[in-house]
């Protein structure tokens, strides 16, 4: 019987119970532990006899796990918990501070290295699938324009970052492509849009009981890296309202790329869509695949941070190199 890649979640949230469902839909991987700062016994998982520990303890469960798929948010926890525990794991994370990646993966690949680890940041769909299919598409057409739309749909990482100000009780945020912008990208026309053309962010916040709520818009809107270069509306709403309309957590978006080949200017674009249900649940399922590969490369001998461009995506799949020739090739 083939020995299973031990995956471990550090982080029991929507993107850690993701990470749980889709190793559960594996032949090749399974769930060894669940790691979390909250009081393991309030945490109730779905695999059984499968422990529940403190993250504290993860450092001594090491020689029991393969890969460490890190589940935290990008604002405040992925910085820290990154560094921290590729030093003592193989991991997986989905770090999406766009502005911030070149940096953390310095951090990260310099832990990493020392431990004699593999460490894969940015893994999900964007960063993740999204970055693959720009670089291909800016590889094949190097004379024209890439453009990126998100949404309609709920982000988790501005979600989580709306959720820190101060005063924020609960909050969830909508990332919305702006129809006119992608409607001329679309016409090949190449378009120069700011930041602001492209989208807008639309929030609905639930504050607590007597905050400013004037200082948690402005704290909002004002917010480097998430809102401050969008046109960003704010609803204040009830706990009741939000649970009520706003639970699922739908998203998706386009990779655009237009440009042309030739003498004569042959124009082409090439356009990459994602429609999903669950933000969460997607982005766990390709952190789960990344998890296959960081364990792979590890056993070749590879060590230090990773992104998706250096991952063969041969290395994703649970079909030997053989299957994949003989039926996707």
């Amino acid at each position: 019987m083939v020995q299973k890649i031990k995956v471990a979640i550090l982080g029991y949230g929507n993107l850690g119970k993701g990470v749980e469902l889709a190793l559960r839909r594996t032949n090749d991987m399974e769930l060894a532990a669940v790691f979390t700062r909250r009081d393991p016994a309030s945490v109730h998982i779905l695999t059984e006899n499968v422990p529940v520990l403190p993250a504290a303890q993860a450092v001594s469960h090491k020689d029991e796990i393969d890969v460490m798929i890190l589940c935290g948010g990008s604002a405040t926890d992925l910085p820290e918990m990154g560094p921290q525990f590729a030093k003592d794991f193989c991991t997986v994370d989905s770090f999406d501070t766009h502005a911030k990646i070149p940096a953390y993966f310095e951090a990260v690949d310099q832990a990493a290295k020392a431990g004699g680890n593999v460490a894969i940041i940015s893994v999900g769909w964007d960063p993740g699938l999204f970055s693959l299919n720009r670089i291909y598409a800016e590889s094949v057409l190097p004379d024209g324009a890439t453009y990126t739309f998100w949404g309609k749909g709920v982000s988790q990482g501005h979600s989580d970052a709306i959720r820190r100000v101060p005063g924020v009780k609960n909050a969830i945020q909508y990332t919305v492509p702006i129809e006119k912008a992608m409607e001329a990208v679309r016409s090949g026309a190449q378009p120069q849009l700011t930041t602001r053309e492209k989208h807008l962010r639309e929030c609905f916040v639930v504050a607590e009981e007597g905050a400013d709520l004037s200082a948690i818009e402005q704290a909002i809107k004002t917010m480097p890296n998430y809102f401050d270069e969008y046109d960003t509306v704010i609803h204040f709403i009830s706990e009741e309202q939000l649970k009520a309309e706003h639970a699922g957590m739908p998203h998706g978006g386009f990779v655009i790329r237009s440009g042309e080949t030739g003498e004569s200017g042959c124009k082409h674009v090439i356009e990459y869509a994602l429609k999903l249900d669950s933000n969460p649940e997607f982005t766990s399922s390709v952190l789960v695949c990344y998890a296959r590969a960081a364990y792979r490369m590890s056993k070749a001998g590879q060590t230090g941070a990773k992104s998706v461009f250096d991952v063969a995506p041969a290395l994703l799949s649970e079909k030997s190199g053989e299957e994949l020739r003989a039926h996707l090739l």
